[in-house]
């Protein structure tokens, strides 16, 4: 269920999306409230589970992992104990650094970082026999196209009833 936001929470959820690193006093003085209050609605936005963690992203390139990879699975069966299996192998693996269950052809995205292709042939092969993939399908990531951009949130309207 979407949690009721209203203008100060949008304008201190767009201003942490760009930029978490920024003191609670500038971010206050930004959205008009005073340090205290500002701190209590941001406590109250991570609470609610608008704000899951506050994080710094880092560049893969970077810090050493020259490839990356979007993967797409298919599991070689779709019951409960299978994708449990899954779950864990994914969840065991440090190079898988994204990863979501889909609907359609696939089973799962993932998003994977590697320092070469040595690396890279260790998580797919833990994957293929570990994780129980029938099929793998690797998309090399060239550049981005788009970095991971805020969310467009704005205040809801009330609903009458």
């Amino acid at each position: 269920m979407a949690v009721s936001l209203d203008e100060i929470d949008v304008r201190l959820l767009r201003e942490l999306e760009t930029d978490a690193d920024r003191p609670n006093v500038e971010l206050a003085r930004i959205v008009g409230l005073s340090p205290a209050a500002t701190l209590n609605r941001v406590r109250r936005l991570k609470e609610s589970g608008v704000i899951r963690r506050i994080t710094a992203r880092l560049d893969s390139a970077t810090a050493g992992f020259s490839l990356q990879v979007y993967l797409l699975v298919t599991l070689a069966h779709h019951d409960e104990r299978a994708e449990r299996r899954f779950q864990a192998e994914v969840n065991a693996i440090d190079n898988i650094i994204a990863a979501d269950t889909v609907a359609g052809e696939i089973d799962a995205i993932l998003m994977i970082v590697a320092r070469d292709v040595a690396e890279l042939h260790v998580v797919l092969s833990r994957l293929s026999t570990r994780g129980g993939a029938q099929r793998l399908v690797t998309l090399l990531r060239l550049a981005e196209l788009k970095p991971s951009s805020p969310l467009p949130i704005s205040v809801q309207p009330r609903r009458a009833g």
